[in-house]
């Protein structure tokens, strides 16, 4: 989720595509190369763990989906409506809030959104009924939205231009940290303490994520808006809609099947203990970050070999899993393959979407977030479904060849294309 960046002074430079804010008000104050001040390097470390909160609240009911299934005597497809309802209303929050709030600060804008993420998680962890915790996770939807769209481009007004690109990496870093560290420890604290204390946790870290974030954000006024009429100009464009249909596919494949993976471990492979199910969350979470920053490392210069490659590496381990995942070494082997791979798929299906549309980056990044989301949503509701139906093992059998058939259709298609699509 990129965007232009703001003319610099010095004629002879180019605006830098990569880092600039989605919502850049007047353009940033040239800076000498070098190391960023301190207060920069606390904003960006403020994005950073608003974002690592909003992904450890998003997909933390994986780790603890059979244990609130069974407080509250529902089944593990209805408890999947805790993953489902969160991208479907980020998806609609993205564009909404992104072109409702055009105009406001976007530092006051971060601060309530992390107050609402807060309010959310405590909402959960004190709800008597489920449609409360249901109702929690349409607050954490909105948060989604919004705060990606408004927040995951801010690095250049952050910090000096020199250092832009390397808090852009910090703050997407918080993605896959999300994975390795706020799921295993709220699946821990859950195990250990019950699933409401993970909840009510989460919320005491998104409440210091606010006091830091309105303490150390300089003011950020947003001049520049993204219209209705540029999302729409964006979305007619071949190469973005070719970008929404693979990370559709991809997407809909890993969440089909990721957000039942703890049913799986329990009822397929037999793990017979809270802690190393845990564990094993653990191990892909790790894998998911090698997988980040090794496909960021080449995604630039071979994006059809880290798509493609993703794509495949994910069919391979969740197809498999149903036939060596029954064992714990299988089972483990597995994950991390599917960690590698799912890890580079959003830096590919981002960087897909930049250069798709790269005289909008703005709105490439808007479509992006929204397309993502509600994929991710429609993933774990066809999943619940499924899973009601059959077993865990199936999920993991047609998650796979959903990825087979985004193998396939990116072979195919990069196959007959020796350039990336820039137009």
């Amino acid at each position: 989720m990129t965007t232009t960046g703001s003319p610099r002074t010095a004629p002879a430079r180019r605006p830098h595509r990569t880092t600039a804010p989605p919502d850049s008000g007047s353009p940033a104050p040239p800076a000498p190369a070098g190391r960023a001040p301190l207060k920069g390097r606390l904003a960006v470390l403020a994005v950073t763990l608003g974002i690592f909160t909003i992904v450890t609240t998003e997909i933390l009911p994986i780790g603890l989906l059979t244990r609130i299934g069974a407080d509250f005597g529902v089944s593990d497809g209805t408890a999947g409506l805790m993953m489902t309802l969160p991208g479907f209303l980020a998806a609609c929050a993205a564009p909404t809030v992104t072109v409702a709030t055009a105009r406001f600060d976007r530092r006051l804008m971060l601060c309530g959104l992390v107050a609402l993420l807060a309010l959310a998680n405590f909402t959960a962890a004190a709800a008597p009924v489920y449609w409360l915790v249901l109702l929690s996770r349409v607050l954490v939807g909105v948060v989604i939205g919004g705060f990606w769209s408004i927040g995951v481009g801010l690095a250049e007004r952050l910090v000096p231009a020199a250092s832009a690109g390397r808090a852009t990496a910090v703050i997407f870093s918080a993605v896959p940290l999300g994975s390795v560290i706020g799921v295993p420890a709220g699946t821990f604290l859950g195990d250990l303490a019950g699933w409401r204390t993970a909840c009510a946790a989460v919320g005491g870290l998104a409440l210091g994520v606010w006091v830091l974030t309105a303490l150390v954000l300089p003011p950020l006024p947003a001049v520049r808006a993204t219209s209705p009429a540029l999302l729409r100009a964006t979305l007619r464009g071949v190469h973005t809609r070719f970008a929404l249909l693979m990370t559709f596919l991809v997407v809909l494949a890993h969440f089909g099947a990721y957000t039942y993976v703890t049913p799986f471990l329990e009822r397929t492979t037999h793990l017979t203990t809270a802690a190393t199910v845990t564990l094993f969350l653990l191990v892909y979470g790790v894998a998911g970050v090698v997988g980040n920053f090794a496909g960021g490392a080449v995604v630039a210069r071979r994006p059809r070999t880290v798509f493609g490659t993703a794509a495949a590496l994910l069919a391979l381990a969740t197809l498999l899993l149903p036939v060596l995942g029954r064992e714990p070494v299988g089972a483990l082997a597995l994950l991390v393959v599917w960690g590698v791979a799912y890890g580079a798929v959003p830096v590919a299906s981002q960087t897909w979407f930049a250069k798709a549309a790269p005289g909008a980056p703005e709105a490439a990044s808007v479509l992006f977030t929204a397309s993502f989301q509600a994929t991710l949503s429609l993933g774990a509701l066809a999943g619940g479904m499924v899973v009601d139906r059959t077993s865990p093992a199936v999920v993991m059998v047609l998650g796979g060849a959903t990825a087979v058939l985004v193998a396939l259709v990116a072979w195919l298609h990069f196959a007959k294309r020796r350039a990336w699509p820039v137009g």
